[in-house]
């Protein structure tokens, strides 16, 4: 079957599930401070860690294409075939095989540098699958120099190893010297996100901005491309980053970039928060898990897991940024990471929405992050160099029918993080935000097969993220070396067609 064909018979099977069957499924209580929903209701229940699964429902399609003959038979139909996606594990390899890196601009000598760990080619090599391709494009400065871009990747795209990368430099368009450069800058975001759709066997595509005027040893990119070229970025695909100018002092372990940290999660008794502090600690954070009374139990679970301590609070209530402060600051002095997961959906089609749906929404989701963070800066209880990290999401982005309260809010922290960002860089405070997609959990495991289904096969990956996918980016935000990094939406949703 022709592959545009293919294609538009794809998006229009999307499309009838999408417009046939909402994709919230029933409800759910306002649980205030409690994880948050994505565009799918990515929640609850999750694995560990080390497992890096969520408990959500068998994935029927993915079971069969990669049975012997559902292979067949997706072969012979084009029909997508979802890979086991490689993710991180601690001492093995970040990559599937040795970084092939081309291109002459300004960051290629450095990169080289700051992976000094990795393995490198200047050359392909028949025979050799790669885990990675990376192009230094901040030497492009006209229309004419995009060619080189298509000479590098062209003849190298067969020799991509399953859970490969390619990654593409550049120089924030916005910011360059004249106006063919931005041109060919901005060209770059079309041709990444192109060729992520065009990836097979896991294989992700991303796009890094840096400022023009960052120094030549670019410090202020190394926990970004560690980031990109490792199992931990698993499932961002198609993604803009933004790196500023900067400087960052990396890690005395790479393993443990959050030592000494102190890190408060709010809606952390489970689901996508619970994952959250498993990998802050992981990582060597202090973990302070928040989340409100009734989840008691649930919250008590993780706090132990993860070796932290436990804080009840609603996020709604007047005196939650004072119990946060007070509490942090009399345990360890201050807070250094804030991550507001808390959030919860009440759906309804607006033409049947009360004003109580409305105001509980907005209230948890976008009023108590933006109180919170305000108040903490204002008291010193965040402390400088600090890092704030918010959760939106593809319904933000995107919209969703029947979730007009619930995208406002999500879009709303959109707009807070781009506000904020210039704001707490005077004290040197970072803020940030991801927008999770299709996540397996148990939530998106009720919604109907259908439905399911069709989510996961609207992104380039073909199927749904675990909730640690969503955890290790926010960890990567949290990265003291991602000091450049700042203002960012990163969404981590296998490059969804939604929104996209």
């Amino acid at each position: 079957m022709p592959l545009r064909y293919r294609f538009t018979l794809n998006l229009l099977w999307s499309k009838f599930i999408v417009d046939t069957y909402p994709l919230t499924g029933a409800t759910r209580p306002d649980i205030r401070a409690g994880t948050p929903m994505t565009h799918l209701r990515h929640k609850e229940k999750v694995g560990t860690v080390a497992a890096s699964k969520s408990k959500g429902a068998p994935n029927l399609y993915g079971s069969f294409v990669n049975s012997a003959p559902g292979s067949f038979l997706a072969s012979k139909l084009g029909l997508p075939k979802p890979e086991q996606l490689r993710r991180y594990q601690q001492g093995e390899p970040a990559l599937p095989g040795p970084v092939l890196l081309g291109g002459k601009g300004r960051v290629a000598d450095a990169v080289r540098n700051l992976l000094s760990d990795y393995t490198f080619a200047d050359e392909p090599a028949q025979g050799v699958k790669y885990g990675a391709l990376v192009f230094d494009a901040t030497g492009l400065g006209s229309i004419e120099d995009l060619a080189q871009l298509y000479a590098f990747y062209q003849p190298a795209m067969r020799s991509i190893a399953p859970s490969g990368r390619i990654l593409v430099v550049g120089t924030t368009p916005e910011l360059t010297s004249g106006v063919e450069e931005q041109i060919a800058q901005r060209a770059l975001e079309g041709f990444t996100r192109s060729v992520g759709k065009e990836l097979l066997r896991g294989a992700t595509a991303n796009l890094v901005y840096l400022h023009p005027e960052a120094a030549s040893a670019a410090t202020g990119l190394e926990s970004t491309l560690r980031f990109i070229l490792s199992g931990k970025s698993a499932f961002v695909d198609g993604q803009v980053f933004r790196v500023g100018k900067g400087d960052s002092t990396a890690p005395a372990d790479w393993d443990k970039p959050l030592a000494g940290k102190v890190a408060v999660v709010t809606g952390a008794a489970r689901g996508i928060g619970a994952t959250i502090a498993e990998v802050f600690a992981r990582d060597g954070a202090t973990v302070i898990a928040a989340d409100i009374p009734a989840a008691g139990d649930a919250l008590s679970q993780t706090a132990n897991k993860v070796g932290g301590t436990a804080l009840a609070v609603d996020v709604t209530a007047a005196d939650a940024a004072d119990k946060i402060a007070e509490f942090a600051t009399q345990r360890f002095g201050g807070v250094d990471i804030i991550v507001h997961n808390a959030g919860i959906t009440r759906d309804k089609l607006l033409a049947n929405m009360d004003d109580a749906r409305w105001n509980s929404v907005l209230n948890v989701n976008l009023a108590a992050p933006h109180r919170i963070t305000e108040a903490l800066v204002a008291k010193g209880a965040l402390q400088d160099g600090g890092r704030v990290i918010d959760v939106s999401s593809i319904a933000g982005i995107a919209g969703n029918r029947g979730q007009t309260n619930y995208g406002a809010s999500k879009a709303g922290v959109i707009g807070m993080v781009n506000a904020e960002a210039p704001k707490l860089a005077e004290k040197g405070v970072t803020i940030n935000a991801v927008a999770p997609g299709f996540i397996e959990t148990a939530m998106t495991a009720a919604i109907p097969l259908g439905t399911r289904e069709a989510g996961r096969l609207m992104a380039s990956l073909s199927q749904g993220g675990q909730t640690i996918d969503v955890a290790e980016t926010i960890a990567y935000f949290a990265s003291p070396a991602s000091n450049a990094v700042s203002g960012n939406v990163v969404r981590v949703c296998g490059q969804s067609l939604i929104g996209a």
